[in-house]
């Protein structure tokens, strides 16, 4: 079967559709993979190497990550979110639809990230099945669960907050969002939420079952499928010889890393990394972004690296110390590490309450507020705990790290009647 699959977005957001993509080729179908890479990574090299046919549309994405998190970094969540999508979404809506048209014409079926309703539009247009895919579940409606920024005042009073949720997200993102449904001449999805930018024939929620708290009570179309884990360059990666000794020579450093959101503020990350580990004394392995740490370097107790994958590097640490994105938060735990979470927005503060309510972290410290010595108290407070590092390791046992692909393949199959 030829199977196209298109995304938007940082690392994060590619990534899991990498795994994905290289499961389905690796199945026997042949596979395409568009990207619209917000921060002009070319994924070419590694699709080369998986036999993927790869397509960056557009090219070049004229957004600027660092001014970008500098202006909004104290906006309102969704005031953040129309910010993002009117300089690195809106923009490129037309040249990103033209490639969901095309994509759709030349595949069976299409799977995309949750926020590509081009890509579901196109699929409605042509008639081909469309499936969508989601990171994590704060935005899967719940009774059991409140939805974010809500009280949990109980499954009434929960689907009433839902309700509530998709009309607020109606009324600040419906008209731009279907804006694309109309000049097609299509009737848009009534509600953004829970509609339009989900498929209601399978949504995979990529998410380890571990967090999917009451997930039995989801509408038939979410399915957890667990994370889509990319291996294949972590097999192409080698510790450099000065990690390795760096490792060897004492007891297991924390880790500290805020992600691709570390390109925004790299030197605001750097020296609250660099002065909270002094504050501990405690060794340290910081992912720098900066010309003032070289990668591949050390600082006393601390080692400085270069990109990498992390899950080879944080199985050989003591502690995460991370943004709450979802990639690190699994890596985190699939690593039987406890984490110590820094949220830059609601998302990210989601995962980091969902890793303190498994016992896996302590009190979010959001980043408007953290300080190097509210970061150190925190890191304190986490290699303190027996009982944190008692639930990380059984955490760690639980996950099926290499199950998420194979359970997506099975559920697209299903989905699909193959």
């Amino acid at each position: 079967m030829k199977i196209g699959i298109q995304t938007w977005g940082s690392n994060g957001d590619i990534r899991p559709l990498l795994a994905l993509a290289h499961g389905l080729q690796k199945q026997g179908h042949q596979v395409t993979l568009v990207v619209s890479s917000i921060d002009n990574q070319s994924y070419q090299s590694i699709c080369a190497q998986m036999n993927l046919t790869y397509r960056q549309v557009p090219e070049h994405v004229d957004f600027d990550m660092q001014d970008f998190a500098q202006r909004s970094f104290k906006m309102h969540p969704l005031q953040w979110l129309r910010a993002l999508l009117d300089e690195a979404f809106f923009t490129y809506e037309t040249d990103i639809f033209a490639a969901s048209q095309q994509l759709v014409a030349e595949h069976d079926c299409v799977i995309g990230h949750h926020f590509l309703y081009p890509l579901k539009l196109a699929a409605l247009q042509q008639h081909k099945p469309f499936i969508s895919v989601m990171f994590c579940h704060a935005a899967v409606p719940n009774p059991a669960v409140a939805p974010i920024g809500f009280p949990d005042l109980g499954n009434y009073i929960n689907k009433a907050s839902w309700a509530l949720l998709d009309t607020v997200f109606n009324w600040t993102l419906k008209k731009p969002l279907t804006r694309l449904w109309l000049e097609a001449g299509a009737p848009p999805p009534k509600n953004v939420l829970s509609e339009l930018l989900t498929s209601q024939q399978l949504n995979l929620v990529a998410v380890d079952p571990l967090f999917c708290r009451h997930s039995e009570l989801w509408s038939s179309n979410h399915q957890a499928c667990g994370f889509l884990n990319l291996t294949e360059d972590t097999q192409h990666w080698n510790f450099p010889q000065s990690l390795t000794d760096f490792l060897a020579s004492g007891c297991k450093p924390i880790y500290m890393t805020f992600g691709s959101l570390q390109a925004a503020v790299p030197e605001w990350a750097m020296d609250l990394f660099v002065e909270a580990v002094n504050l501990v004394g405690c060794p340290a392995i910081i992912q720098t972004s900066s010309a003032r740490y070289l990668a591949d370097t050390q600082l006393k107790n601390i080692y400085f690296i270069g990109k990498h994958p992390h899950q080879r590097v944080f199985e050989y640490c003591a502690a995460v110390v991370h943004h709450g994105g979802a990639g690190t938060s699994h890596a985190a735990t699939r690593a039987s590490c406890p984490s110590i979470v820094v949220p830059f927005m609601d998302e990210q503060l989601y995962w980091a309450k969902q890793l303190q309510a498994l016992g896996l972290a302590g009190k979010p410290l959001p980043a408007k507020k953290v300080t190097a010595m509210s970061l150190a108290t925190g890191i304190r407070a986490v290699l303190a705990s027996v009982s944190m590092t008692e639930k990380a390791q059984q955490a760690g046992m639980k996950m099926q790290p290499d199950q998420g692909v194979a359970r997506a393949l099975q559920l697209i199959t299903g989905a699909l009647g193959l």
